[in-house]
């Protein structure tokens, strides 16, 4: 585990799902965490206090820095958001608020906390997606949102280097979270729609929300001092993984 003692470190959307795992984390390896999202989550740990926060509003974002104090140390950009429609039914509505909430939301959350982050250097990890890689069907906004928080990333990566800090992202694949538990639930075919996502990864299961937390927690550290720019995949091997027809399959 990494020593986070004596850091306060920011997660936006922390109330739920992958940015509670995250702050959880942080929380026991001894940071300080200050979880920012329109939700209150409720119980909080010891080293935990909610501060309410629209990623999309600068003004929102201003205001949160002010609560935060100084000091900053770890700024993890978690906070996000998922439509589904196609191109042609896909409204204006829907992409900006994707790319509000997805992409803007991590700019503008950086540029609100710099000059915390930048006193006595810091780390940045945004929370992307194996979907700004790929895509699945529907997905259009989701994915062009998250290559763009990829792209996002390298560039803070370039920028805020010389400021003494560090710039990655984490691509989760699919993980086990109370959302995507409640899409699977509804489905008929339930017990055959796990077994096929278990199927599409190598290792044989899905992740866990505590899986993408590890890999938040080690590049938030000091382990990864000499890590910037980089999008650490966290799939099970998912995107690597290459199709054959199931006739051709060593496997069958």
């Amino acid at each position: 585990m990494s020593d986070f003692t004596g850091t306060t470190a920011v997660v936006t959307g922390g109330a739920q799902g992958i940015g509670r795992a995250i702050a959880d984390r942080l929380a026991a390896d001894g940071a300080d965490v200050i979880i920012g999202d329109l939700r209150d989550p409720g119980d909080l740990g010891d080293r935990q206090r909610y501060v309410e926060l629209d990623v999309r509003s600068e003004s929102s974002a201003n205001a949160f820095a002010g609560a935060c104090g100084d000091g900053i140390g770890v700024l993890i950009n978690n906070a996000g958001i998922m439509f589904e429609a196609s191109i042609a039914e896909q409204t204006t509505e829907q992409w900006d608020m994707a790319m509000a909430v997805n992409l803007r939301g991590p700019w503008l959350m950086t540029k609100a906390l710099l000059s915390r982050l930048s006193k006595r250097g810091g780390a940045v990890v945004n929370i992307g997606s194996i979907e700004g890689i790929g895509s699945n069907p529907l997905h259009t906004a989701y994915s062009a949102s998250k290559g763009g928080v990829h792209g996002l990333t390298a560039a803070m990566a370039v920028d805020l280097g010389p400021m003494g800090i560090r710039c990655n992202a984490v691509a989760p694949g699919w993980i086990d979270t109370a959302l995507n538990k409640a899409y699977i639930e509804r489905l008929d075919t339930r017990d055959v729609a796990l077994a096929e996502l278990a199927m599409l990864h190598p290792v044989g299961h899905v992740g866990d929300p505590a899986d993408v937390a590890a890999t938040v927690a080690f590049l938030a550290s000091e382990d990864a001092r000499f890590v910037s720019g980089q999008v650490i995949v966290v799939d099970g091997a998912r995107t690597v993984k290459l199709s054959l027809p199931p006739i051709l399959s060593p496997q069958r």
